[in-house]
């Protein structure tokens, strides 16, 4: 088994309060859950979804999969160096291997991760076993410990259902961005049976009704809690943003004295102040936002 003592993660997580005229205006109270001070390196979710995937790794070397501006990717990374645990990086598109590393690719190199870079046709097929049993072959890693893109599995699933039992009796509405869906199936499960979630999914699609589900089959045989997705707010999808929201983002950020990820955090923000606008939360209403993850320098 391998020890996380090494991490010593901040858990839990501090709950802050906001006081923003858009929601105190209708009579909501805002709080921020700050997952993005657990850990320095394994900021947020990272730390829930990766911690159980670790432990279960027992020493063996892990590859994980991600693009080549990955969060996860460079959590992992720092993971391995933190825990002197071999790691390896599947990354998407081939092309990316005869370029100059980008900071972000550079950051997990210099954490001792492995970098091997796959086509996108075979990427998109890496949960197929015959396609991820080649993946590992060509990248010298049979036999490793494999964490899926985004982190989210039954493992994470379970570790991500702290975060729900750390918010019991202190919201009625718990808000989060998604992206695997691992975050949401956790949090949920780990609430009491008269709050609700609300995720706000960053990519378009309409396919994580359906994940989240899965997930959630797969860890706990069934589905836990109450919870839906609004998927407004992606701004055109993984990794979109756009003029009005990064000016949300700076706002948010003077009004606050916070640092706002754009990719997750600004996502569910600004469908949060759109929400409590449109008066979808009854006055009286307390809601925590989950930040699950701050800017990379």
């Amino acid at each position: 088994m391998t020890s996380l003592d090494a991490l010593q993660p901040r858990l839990p997580s501090p709950l802050q309060e906001i006081e923003d005229p858009r929601f105190t205006h209708h009579r909501v109270r805002l709080l921020l859950k700050r997952d993005d001070l657990i850990h320095p390196e394994l900021v947020g979710n990272k730390y829930r979804k990766l911690a159980p995937n670790l432990t279960a790794a027992a020493g063996r070397t892990v590859v994980t999969f991600g693009g080549a501006y990955s969060n996860h990717l460079r959590a992992t990374a720092a993971a391995g160096r933190l825990l002197g645990l071999p790691t390896v990086g599947v990354v998407r598109g081939q092309e990316l291997a005869d370029r100059p590393l980008n900071p972000s690719l550079t950051r997990c190199a210099a954490d001792g991760m492995r970098l091997h870079f796959v086509d996108r046709s075979t990427y998109r097929h890496k949960a197929e076993p015959e396609t991820l049993a080649a993946v590992l072959r060509a990248a010298d890693a049979e036999g490793a410990y494999v964490v899926p893109e985004g982190g989210s599995n039954a493992e994470a699933v379970q570790g991500c259902r702290a975060l729900g039992e750390e918010l019991r009796g202190r919201a009625d509405v718990v808000a989060l961005a998604c992206g695997t869906g691992g975050t949401l199936a956790g949090l949920a499960a780990g609430l009491a049976p008269d709050q609700r979630v609300v995720g706000v999914p960053v990519l378009k699609g309409g396919f994580l009704t359906a994940d989240i589900q899965a997930l959630q089959q797969r860890a706990f045989g069934g589905p836990r809690g109450s919870w839906h997705l609004d998927d407004r707010f992606h701004f055109g999808g993984y990794a979109r943003t756009n003029a009005e929201l990064d000016a949300f983002a700076e706002d948010f950020e003077d009004r606050h004295g916070l640092p706002v990820e754009r990719l997750y955090v600004a996502k569910l923000l600004y469908g949060l102040v759109a929400l409590a606008r449109e008066g979808a939360f009854a006055r009286g209403t307390t809601i925590a936002a989950v930040v699950t993850g701050r800017p990379f320098p």
